[in-house]
């Protein structure tokens, strides 16, 4: 074989030209499948899209008109489960063999910052999945209309999944159209709740991690509190484990240095948004800002939640822990994690700075402790968001978003079909012998 073509075996862009992608899954033969957002960047199409991979790279469509962004995408007993975020979220279900769709489980919260997320199905056989939060930090700002995905402060607020108290705190803002509004934590923009006023915990709710049965019924919470548990994985001890993005510096209730936390998941737990973050509070001093003020909180009733949850590791600020797979038997760090970084978004997350994340690191399970894969320093990937494992554990597949970035204004500047998805040989990634 020529030297050309052996290095693009190991390591190549497998899959070309796609918009903007942000899910892989791989069937037990080797059959790989990929799922866009549908966001209608750049003169995309709107819409998601499942989308079946041949050998040579090419694809077939398999399900269109799917409701952006489609968020997750999971192989499970011949079929493919679906996370659509919005609005409002659903869970949908693809047979491979008829080509059946079916959808599970639907008007989930949406119309926010973030969405329902992906599924991971358990060993109790149950579907688990992330919501995400509405908003940053528990109050709709005007920052909802910098969010170049939304441009809008009247949408949905968050929904407690715990019984909680609301403090006294009210936030007042100049709202798009020039006038001052006043809006509390749980409430829509414009609105204020008392201090002292209690709101019942509710499924679905926002900011949590829910579960239901393989064809929707029986939904249920797990824990609240988690703001945007974008990527799920189960152990193989059972255990179940989650990537927290973490508040960002905007909006009303903004939050300096906080970074993507992995969790471990617990049923009943509280993982402590809006008020604490990583197992701190919210006013600590590393969450400051420059001028050493700390946000107030929204709750008042933290004595009646369980105690905030401690996160298993924090990833570097502004790196945007994504998805996530677990390095197979038989090669070098198995049962270590591959963590896609999606990278900053600043400006329209926090002050100018430096570029951070857009790789891939290695998680020891042993320690938590992270490590870079300078092996893979050179691939010229854009925003890595999904990984996964061939079944002989081969090869790595790497979905890449694609140049997605922000401009000084906080728009949005990206590249219709720049997405791909790389396939990787773990001899490049100094994962063998």
């Amino acid at each position: 074989m020529p030297k050309d073509q052996s290095e693009r075996t190991a390591m190549h862009a497998y899959v070309r030209h796609l918009n903007f992608p942000s899910s892989v899954a791989v069937s037990p033969a080797g059959q790989v499948y990929i799922a866009e957002t549908g966001l209608p960047f750049d003169g995309a199409a709107k819409g998601g899209r499942v989308l079946s991979v041949n050998d040579d790279g090419s694809v077939q469509e398999l399900l269109n008109n799917l409701r952006q962004p489609v968020n997750g995408l999971v192989w499970h007993d011949n079929s493919l489960i679906i996370s659509e975020g919005g609005y409002p979220g659903r869970i949908s279900r693809l047979d491979i063999h008829s080509g059946n769709w079916t959808v599970l489980l639907d008007d989930l919260p949406g119309f926010g910052n973030y969405h329902t997320n992906m599924v991971a199905v358990g060993p109790d056989n149950k579907m688990y999945f992330g919501q995400g939060a509405m908003t940053n930090s528990g109050i709709i700002g005007t920052d909802s209309h910098d969010l170049a995905w939304l441009r809008e402060t009247r949408h949905a607020p968050d929904i407690p999944g715990y019984d909680i108290e609301l403090s006294d705190h009210v936030a007042t803002v100049t709202a798009p159209e020039g006038q001052q509004i006043s809006s509390s934590a749980f409430a829509r923009f414009g609105q204020v709740h008392a201090g002292g006023t209690r709101l019942q915990g509710q499924t679905p709710c926002t900011a949590s991690i829910m579960r239901c049965n393989l064809d929707g019924t029986g939904l249920e919470l797990v824990a609240w509190g988690i703001r945007n548990a974008f990527g799920l994985l189960f152990l193989p001890d059972g255990r179940l484990i989650a990537t927290e993005q973490g508040t960002d510096v905007r909006g009303v209730r903004p939050v300096w240095n906080c970074p993507d936390f992995l969790f471990e998941v617990k049923t009943g737990a509280w993982y402590g948004w809006p008020d604490y973050l990583g197992g701190l509070p919210i006013n600590a001093p590393v969450y400051r800002n420059p001028q050493g003020e700390g946000q107030a909180f929204v709750l008042a009733n933290h004595a009646e939640l369980p105690a905030p949850e401690i996160p298993l590791l924090a990833f570097d600020v502004n790196a945007c822990a994504v998805k996530m797979a677990q390095i197979p038997a038989g090669l070098r760090h198995a049962g270590d994690l591959i963590v896609a970084q999606f990278g900053d978004e600043r400006p329209m997350t926090g002050p100018p700075g430096p570029r951070v994340g857009r790789n891939l690191i290695r998680v020891d399970t042993s320690d938590w402790s992270k490590h870079a894969l300078p092996a893979l320093a050179s691939v010229p990937w854009h925003r890595p968001i999904d990984v996964a494992f061939s079944p002989d554990g081969a090869f790595m597949y790497v979905v890449d978003f694609g140049d997605f970035e922000f401009t000084a204004t906080k728009d949005i500047r990206a590249r219709a079909a720049s997405g791909c998805v790389w396939k990787i040989s773990v001899n490049n990634m100094e994962l063998t012998s």
